[in-house]
């Protein structure tokens, strides 16, 4: 049979390929997963149904309680953290709740001795959210120490080889946003940062649900680590967190008043208090409507039994029908090539490289392909969602730019 691709030229499928049908796409129909080539999923997944209706139960308990409802938000909260908590291995208490990476990542930054301790240790392929706050901050005087992130393979020891007794962190991504490469080797960064007293903060946003994460096996029980639900989690703006070790006693600077929740005899002695450990983090008075929609989210992988591991089994296929469309163009590679790296080593979407990126990004949009550009990085990203034929179909498009005269 024959169909009519996203770019309006007539292709020709194999009369025995079937459309399967992806069960997972009926929950996501206000998303309309099945219908339009949505490979965001690096950057801004679907939202499964439930989210909506939560949203509104969110709304209507504020309607029904009034100032009264925080006690049902503190119950959403509550699974939030759990849900984030057992894609880290660890328990809730330890995970503390912000509406962006950046809030939860200043407060920390505003926790270390940086007067005694003013260096900074990190890498140049970290997300906006460290690199630009990261560059401000080696304006206004304080040490700062880039290291190249590639080769990747080296990258923990030489980051280990920077830290000294002026250091006070190391801020380093556990997968790469631009490429999706998995970061190796962070256990033995753990361990210089022990040895020489400065913390360890490791952004796993590109890492959780869809590559397994386990702190303890990954040697990072005493690290700090930070990421959120826009993404692999599908739960939508609202919903970041900061894990932070069960020991830990600091004192941020940038502190909002939940924070003191657990402290409040330690304040009547004229000291600013603090709850232990996540709770020291904790923010101010928020919007819980993203907490309503997120705890529904992770109820419904559950029950869906979408786990780190059945999602990294779809992603790896996905990805590999990706790379292995792209690579059967045999497009030359000062046009654009896949990124290299070992097939284990691959986060959750495929990263092309090529000076058109934006162009390409651009074009395929208005094509119905919904994807983006970081740099000269094309990034196709699939979601669990997605059919087989749908991933064909938005190479298919791609090969019309990348094959064009």
């Amino acid at each position: 049979m024959s169909d009519v691709d996203l770019g309006g030229s007539e292709r020709t499928r194999p009369t025995n390929e079937a459309v399967s049908e992806n069960e997972l796409a009926r929950y996501y129909s206000r998303f309309r997963v099945a219908e339009r080539l949505l490979l965001t999923g690096h950057s801004h997944q679907a939202w499964p149904d439930v989210g909506f209706e939560a949203q509104q139960r969110a709304w209507l308990d504020a309607a029904e309680f009034v100032d009264d409802k925080w006690s049902r938000a503190e119950d959403q909260a509550r699974r939030v953290r759990e849900g984030f908590a057992a894609l880290l291995g660890d328990r809730a208490d330890n995970i503390a709740l912000g509406v962006n990476t950046h809030e939860l990542v200043t407060r920390w930054l505003s926790a270390l001795p940086l007067p005694t301790r003013p260096r900074l240790v990190t890498t140049d392929a970290e997300f906006h959210t460290i690199h630009r706050q990261v560059d401000r901050l080696a304006e206004a005087g304080l040490d700062v120490a880039k290291v190249s992130a590639r080769p990747v393979d080296t990258l923990a020891t030489r980051l280990a080889a920077e830290i000294d007794a002026r250091t006070a962190c190391v801020m380093v991504s556990s997968v790469l946003f631009d490429t999706a490469e998995i970061v190796p080797g962070l256990d033995q960064l753990a361990s210089a940062c022990r040895q020489h007293g400065a913390r360890l903060l490791v952004d796993a946003y590109h890492h959780l649900n869809v590559v397994p994460f386990d702190l303890h096996a990954m040697g990072l029980d005493d690290a700090f680590v930070t990421g959120g639900g826009y993404k692999y989690c599908q739960l939508g703006e609202g919903n970041c967190f900061l894990r932070v070790p069960g020991d830990c006693r600091m004192r941020p600077v940038l502190t909002g008043w939940f924070a003191a929740f657990d402290a409040l005899e330690e304040r009547r002695e004229g000291r600013v208090g603090y709850g232990h450990g996540a709770a020291a983090f904790a923010g101010a008075t928020y919007d819980p409507t993203s907490h309503y929609r997120a705890a529904a989210v992770f109820a419904f992988h559950r029950q869906q039994q979408l786990t780190p591991d059945r999602l990294q089994v779809i992603n790896r296929q996905q990805v590999r029908i990706l790379k292995t469309e792209f690579e059967s163009l045999d497009v030359p590679h000062s046009i654009a090539r896949v990124e290299p790296m070992p097939d284990e080593r691959r986060g959750g979407f495929l990263a092309i490289r090529t000076p058109d990126a934006r162009r390409y990004a651009h074009a395929l949009r208005e094509r119905g392909v919904f994807t983006d550009a970081r740099g000269d990085i094309l990034r196709l990203g699939p979601a669990p969602y997605l059919r087989d034929d749908q991933l064909r179909d938005a190479i298919a498009a791609l090969s019309e730019l990348v094959l064009e005269p």
